[in-house]
């Protein structure tokens, strides 16, 4: 099995999993996750983020559709010895209990049908925008007060559309972070719960 490593992290990688790229890495080195955080890490594919937190927050709980990603997440963790992560199979929030101080989502984005469970991180519905929207509706949930939301975006999918979402929901927003790959520009968008 290939493996990545990062931050002195060791990551095993799976054909059918998303592997960590500038996206991901643009995320890690812009995490503001604190001290002593509950953390959550939605569509947490090989588990790269949700261990990166777990290195200050108390715990972290990572989430995925695909359950390839789940167990590879699972293994990613042993090799690494951490130790306060879980990784449970999850559509979104749905087998997500109680409030997190940050909740991470690098979305798919490309329109589409997802055909192979790889693609389940990548394509995010007929616009690109189904899955991102449904995690925005939800969010504020599952965050506890002054809680921080962190969501990786392309302007392929509209980063204006997702901060005026944001704020629509009653957060303060603001792009933390931006790069420009080619033909699009990855965005990390920082939300604010009031």
């Amino acid at each position: 099995m290939p493996y990545i490593t990062y931050e002195g992290l060791k990551i095993k990688l799976h054909p059918q999993v998303y592997e960590p790229l500038e996206d991901s890495f643009l995320l890690a080195r812009n995490l503001k996750v604190k001290e002593g955080d509950l953390a959550l890490d939605v569509g947490t594919g090989t588990g790269i983020i949700a261990l990166i937190m777990a290195k200050k927050a108390e715990f972290v709980l990572g989430v995925d559709v695909n359950p390839i990603a789940v167990e590879l997440a699972r293994e990613n963790a042993k090799l690494n010895d951490i130790k306060n992560v879980e990784f449970r199979q999850s559509d979104l929030f749905e087998e997500v209990e109680g409030k997190f101080n940050i909740i991470t989502f690098n979305a798919p984005y490309l329109p589409g049908e997802p055909e192979e469970a790889i693609d389940l991180a990548l394509v995010g519905g007929a616009s690109g925008r189904e899955v991102l929207d449904r995690f925005i509706e939800e969010v504020k949930e599952y965050l506890k007060p002054k809680g921080i939301v962190q969501i990786v975006q392309s302007s392929i999918t509209g980063i204006e559309e997702t901060l005026e979402k944001l704020k629509s929901k009653g957060f303060n927003v603001e792009i933390t972070a931006r790069e420009h790959y080619f033909f699009e520009d990855i965005v990390v968008i920082s939300g604010y719960a009031k």
